[in-house]
């Protein structure tokens, strides 16, 4: 088949999950007509959608396309093709459907590590050890809530500043923007919703109190250089290159685990971590990066102390993906995976009870192991890089390249 025919049959492949379930096409920026195609359409049979993403896969071998274009394409129709079957209503079991959509096998981590991380929490809440360490950690982030009133300026605030970071290193179109908006009654703090012609959306949860340790990492992530940046240089590159399949961004993908994992790390990339090995001044970390933002708003915040207890909790990653297997794997109700929550990621009942809201859900059950192992498996890869140059070359290629999680290992 010619490789813009079969490409086609991709994106209309993609496209028809829309119908199954709305938000299922996180972005699409390609040809209208394929999109008007699918929705005038009857609404698909998710086992015909299975057949031809497993068609499709079969036939791949024969097109006549680069390597990594059908490594790409290959991994991104056996998670369609798990889909299909889930819609289906065909039992799957959790390990094998988070390979299947995201190209990685997941276990159980390690309750030592939380232990450990608990340990170092301590350290940095020191305090009144009367005190339970949650109860220290609750009033801790309870000082570090930014006023309602104060969000609005505090996210141009950092917007502006990373978007400044991100353009001084990597190339970004003269007409890119992202326009911010507050919203309620959703299981994320943030989402991106990119429009094409480099321009972005980003929704920012009113239901979770904002706080002045995570916004730099919340707009990092949404925007500068996350996912904006992402899908940016990726239509300038890739899709203005030919390469029309990525014009297509869909949920439960090996491209989410990617873009997941490097909007994770986007801040201690642009801005740095205080290793020396990244950001735009070695040595200096994202923690007194950002108390200068906030004193210039007139805030208070302690950059210093911020960054140690992130780096104190980096051992709370696995929690979520094992709450998740508890839940799908494992069978527990849902009262004891709260509780599982509340003890290890220290959180209160309101905000252990939303995570579980998020891990509920039919479309974004499986989709926290994207941050997990994301998270893990993009920062290994960011390691290699041993000075500033090296790591924001690789940084780059994240940002630029079709890479899939199995490339990297």
């Amino acid at each position: 088949m010619d490789p813009d025919a079969f490409v086609r049959e991709y994106l209309l492949l993609g496209l028809g999950f829309d119908r199954i379930e709305e938000g299922f096409v996180d972005a699409y920026t390609g040809d209208p007509a394929l999109r008007r195609k699918v929705e005038n359409a009857p609404a698909p049979d998710p086992r015909e959608l299975a057949a031809r993403a497993a068609r499709l896969r079969s036939e791949l071998p024969g097109v006549d396309l680069s390597a990594d274009r059908a490594g790409f394409l290959d991994v991104h129709l056996r998670a369609l093709e798990c889909s299909a079957r889930k819609f289906a209503g065909e039992q799957i079991g959790f390990v094998d459907e988070v390979h299947a959509y995201f190209d990685v096998r997941i276990e159980p981590g390690s309750v030592d590590d939380y232990r450990e991380a608990h340990r170092a929490m301590d350290e940095v809440l020191a305090g009144d050890r009367t005190r339970p360490l949650a109860e220290r950690l609750q009033a801790h982030r309870a000082a570090d809530e930014i006023p309602p009133d104060r969000l609005a300026e505090c996210v141009d605030a950092f917007s502006s500043a990373l978007r400044d970071l991100v353009r001084g290193r990597y190339q970004l179109p003269e007409t890119e923007r992202v326009e911010y908006e507050v919203v309620g009654d959703k299981p994320w703090s943030g989402f991106n919703y990119y429009l094409g012609d480099y321009r972005s959306r980003v929704a920012i949860n009113s239901d979770l109190k904002q706080h002045m340790a995570n916004l730099p990492h919340l707009i990092a992530h949404e925007s500068y250089p996350g996912h904006h940046t992402e899908h940016c240089r990726k239509e300038a590159g890739l899709v203005g290159a030919g390469q029309a399949e990525h014009t297509l961004f869909l949920v439960n993908t090996p491209q989410c685990l990617m873009a997941e994992g490097l909007a994770d790390l986007a801040l201690s990339s642009i801005v740095g971590d205080g290793s020396g090995t990244g950001g735009a001044t070695p040595g200096q970390g994202w923690g007194l990066w950002a108390q200068e933002i906030y004193a210039d708003l007139g805030l208070r915040f302690d950059g210093e102390r911020a960054e140690a207890l992130s780096t104190a909790s980096a051992k709370l990653l696995g929690v979520r993906q094992d709450a998740a297997l508890l839940l799908h794997d494992r069978g527990r109700s849902h009262d004891e995976v709260a509780e599982f929550l509340q003890r290890w990621t220290l959180a209160s009942p309101e905000r252990a009870r939303q995570s579980l809201r998020f891990l509920s859900s039919p479309l974004w059950r499986a989709y926290t192991s994207t941050y997990v192992e994301g998270y893990r498996l993009l920062g290994a890869w960011l390691d290699r890089g041993e000075s500033v140059d090296e790591r924001a070359e690789l940084f780059r290629r994240l940002l630029d390249e079709p890479l899939i999680p199995s490339a990297l290992r």
